[in-house]
């Protein structure tokens, strides 16, 4: 039984998944925005969020627990330094999902996540 066990599979083995949202994850951080399925966005939302909280409390660990997922130097950098900035009074709610309609070939929902603008 499934009781208590929260997140989605994607038909996908764990490492696959754990991966796959990695590099969702740093994508959004990145970039700023990516298109995906709604699926994937709700599950990556408590990804990013934690990430940026984890920033704004610029320490050694905090660092090491952003670099579990993250894994590029140069962008936990941007992170701690300057996207976690501007969200210091904010205490949640850092991605906007924004639905774009259905996939053409098997017609999954669409949408945009993107960071809030401050």
């Amino acid at each position: 039984m499934r009781h208590l066990k929260s997140g989605r599979k994607f038909n996908r083995n764990n490492s696959h998944r754990k991966s796959m949202l990695s590099n969702l994850a740093t994508s959004i951080l990145y970039h700023r925005q990516v298109k995906t399925t709604l699926a994937k966005a709700k599950d990556v939302r408590k990804i990013v969020e934690r990430i940026i909280t984890w920033g704004k409390n610029d320490t050694v660990h905090h660092r090491r627990l952003i670099f579990r997922i993250v894994k590029d130097r140069s962008l936990i950098k941007d992170i701690c330094n300057n996207i976690s900035n501007k969200y210091i009074e904010r205490h949640g709610g850092f991605l906007q999902i924004i639905k774009l309609g259905f996939r053409k070939g098997d017609n999954a929902k669409m949408v945009i996540v993107k960071l809030v603008n401050k």
